[in-house]
């Protein structure tokens, strides 16, 4: 695969900022850099009146025309949506972590300062990172469906009112685990499974093939900092055209708590009421009179609904990354996207 270019113009696409002196100071110190730089650069503002999926696909479009970068500054779901139209259009893409936990750029070791982002930026080297997908959807982070993605619907409510922050995420979280939570029964199929599920429990097979799962959420990752957080074994599977996939069994609220708390110490994997197992495919279908319906599914925090069956995967294409020249250069020696 032939790398693109990453000195050309470069298209940035932020939030609008809103009026909000955060984002505008953000904003700011990005066109004092690019200037200083002498780095022919663009702007492509989004806000509610116009989407960030229209502005996104312009930025691509506007690299794409001259060999240019395209630069998402954002969370992870910004971050998302502007690699949803980067992958597979040949040209290179840039991040400027600007989220609340940021975990797609400190794992590729893109500094969470603005400034310092940028130098890496103007001076890194593109490379081949892996991208999972749900449907045709990619993720970056993580993707899943139940009981995670109401957890994100509830931060976000906490976020607008309250403002951003970890503990504010850390305390929504709480606040959703409180709620009633549906279970769900799924139809599961995956196939080249790396190796033992963990904690899988009586009758489940390791080699594939129909099961059928009840549990209150799926989860499947592609971040390997996220699973090393919070104590997941197959967290080294990743980067090598597999994704990990975790999820709880049918347990009480109690039992939720008291699995958020190993999560939070580092020790989820150790948990025998959680299966995981990493794998290069994975096929989900709700069983019985919502095999039909529409499921909310959340990738990298943001939310869409779609029909089963779900399909988990790695992208056929990567994303061309621009990272630090001596990470890209021992990516390229170990012979894979990471």
């Amino acid at each position: 695969m032939k790398m693109p270019p990453a000195h050309g113009p470069v298209f940035i696409v932020l939030n609008a900022g809103s009026g909000r002196q955060g984002e505008q100071a953000r904003q700011d110190s990005i066109v004092k850099a690019m200037d200083s730089a002498s780095r022919c650069y663009q702007l492509f503002l989004f806000d509610r009146r116009r989407p960030i999926t229209a502005v996104a696909k312009e930025a691509v479009q506007a690299a794409v025309s001259v060999n240019g970068v395209v630069v998402a500054a954002g969370g992870d779901g910004t971050i998302n949506a502007v690699a949803q139209e980067a992958i597979g259009s040949g040209c290179a893409f840039g991040v400027l972590p600007q989220g609340t936990f940021n975990y797609f750029g400190r794992s590729h070791a893109i500094p969470e300062d603005t400034d310092a982002a940028l130098e890496l930026l103007l001076s890194g080297t593109p490379t081949a990172v892996q991208v999972g997908c749900v449907n045709n959807k990619i993720f970056l982070v993580n993707a899943s469906l139940g009981l995670y993605p109401d957890l994100l619907e509830d931060r976000e409510a906490f976020k607008n009112r309250f403002g951003r922050s970890r503990l504010m995420a850390v305390f929504s979280a709480i606040i959703s685990l409180l709620g009633e939570h549906r279970q769900l029964l799924l139809n599961v199929h995956w196939s080249n499974a790396a190796g033992p599920a963990v904690g899988a429990g009586e009758g489940a097979e390791n080699a594939g093939g129909l099961h059928q799962l009840r549990t209150p959420t799926l989860f499947v990752g592609n971040n390997r900092l996220q699973l090393e957080q919070i104590g997941v074994a197959e967290a080294g599977e990743l980067g090598h055209g597999r994704l990990v996939a975790l999820a709880p069994r049918a347990i009480g609220t109690a039992a939720l708590f008291s699995l958020a708390l190993q999560g939070a110490i580092g020790q989820l994997g150790e948990a025998d009421s959680v299966r995981s197992l990493a794998f290069e495919r994975l096929s989900v279908a709700p069983a019985g009179r919502f095999g039909r319906r529409r499921f909310r599914i959340a990738t990298d925090g943001e939310l869409a609904w779609m029909r089963p069956p779900f399909e988990f995967k790695v992208f056929e294409k990567p994303l061309w990354l621009i990272k630090k020249t001596e990470v890209a250069n021992a990516v390229a020696t170990a012979g894979g996207p990471s």
